[in-house]
């Protein structure tokens, strides 16, 4: 009964039915602001985590600034690597690999080339990158959830065909829709499944971390445990003709992957016991930036008398001009 009063509500999703809008020359795709969005949302979050830890406000901009272009990158080219069909081969245009704005983006890849970026961010600010990456994990998953809404828009990496009343429209005319189907088929809304599930791994990660107290990197392995656990469901019943090797699609293999260094990172950060000292490496500490927003002038000028010799000087000093004149 109360199944069928929903499906009478809920009958389908539809599909956005333009994904960018032009500003005069300029053409805004949905799916970068999607992905802009996510970036500006991880950002905040983990700078204000980073700041309850002890680190400089806004050191996060410092390590963003390597981090988020190799992320794209490394999730573009994971992206082209995992679906050669799209790009190269008789009838493709090669210089689609560089159309991002399309979409195509791959977040196992986004994660290496991010890490390396994140690495490099954090030897360069002194921040440790396990406190750094615990910091980022629940902005990162919600960053995650928002990106998924620029696959609602492209109306792309949808999932099989379904009669369940939230199944969701996409244009008949659309490319990835499987031979054979009747018109007005619905499909897995997977881009949702996603987006659910990542909200409720951030509710979990906030909670568990602070119950436990987790750092050292735990925290971000349970976020990539918890994320890539969801992948490989959305990915088995997705739509997308990458790569297949021993009968699974790259991506479940990657989630795979992520769910097995997940756990290593667990197994591995249990050698450290207690809190960090820091979120500074030793000898990299943040210095005491505090009188820097002082009101009292003494915090910048030396107010101390000076030696005695110093002022004998200065004395003599003053008689030798005065005697000149």
């Amino acid at each position: 009964m109360l199944s069928s009063a929903l499906a009478s509500v809920v009958t389908s999703i539809p599909s956005p039915p333009i994904s960018y809008i032009d500003l005069g020359p300029l053409r805004i795709h949905f799916y970068a602001l999607c992905i802009i969005a996510g970036i500006v949302v991880a950002t905040l979050m983990t700078n204000h985590r980073l700041t309850k830890r002890g680190a400089e406000p806004w050191v996060v901009i410092d390590i963003a600034l390597l981090a988020v272009p190799l992320a794209i990158i490394g999730a573009r080219i994971f992206h082209v690597l995992t679906h050669p069909g799209f790009y190269f081969g008789e009838g493709t245009d090669i210089w689609a690999v560089f159309r991002i704005w399309e979409g195509g983006i791959a977040i196992f890849g986004a994660l290496i080339g991010g890490a390396v970026g994140a690495w490099l961010g954090c030897r360069w600010t002194g921040v440790r990158f396990w406190t750094f990456a615990d910091a980022l994990a629940p902005g990162l998953l919600l960053a995650q959830a928002i990106g998924r809404f620029g696959n609602w828009f492209n109306q792309e990496l949808f999932g099989w065909p379904t009669d369940l009343p939230w199944g969701l429209e996409i244009d008949p005319e659309n490319t990835a829709i499987p031979e054979g189907l009747p018109e007005g088929t619905l499909f897995h809304p997977t881009f949702l499944y996603e987006v659910i599930w990542n909200v409720l791994g951030v509710i979990f990660l906030l909670w568990i971390g602070n119950r436990l107290r987790l750092q050292w990197g735990r925290l971000f392995a349970l976020y990539l445990i918890w994320y890539s656990l969801g992948r490989i469901v959305w990915e088995s019943i997705r739509i997308d003709p990458s790569e297949i090797y021993f009968g699974l699609r790259t991506n479940v293999w990657a989630a795979i992957l992520g769910v097995l260094v997940g756990i290593v990172i667990l197994v591995v950060q249990r050698r450290h016991l207690g809190v960090e000292p820091s979120p500074y490496v030793p000898g990299r500490e943040r210095g005491d930036g505090d009188a820097l927003h002082s009101e009292d002038p003494t915090d910048f000028v030396d107010v101390s008398e000076p030696p005695a010799s110093e002022v004998i000087h200065h004395q003599a000093a003053a008689t030798s001009t005065a005697a000149a004149k």
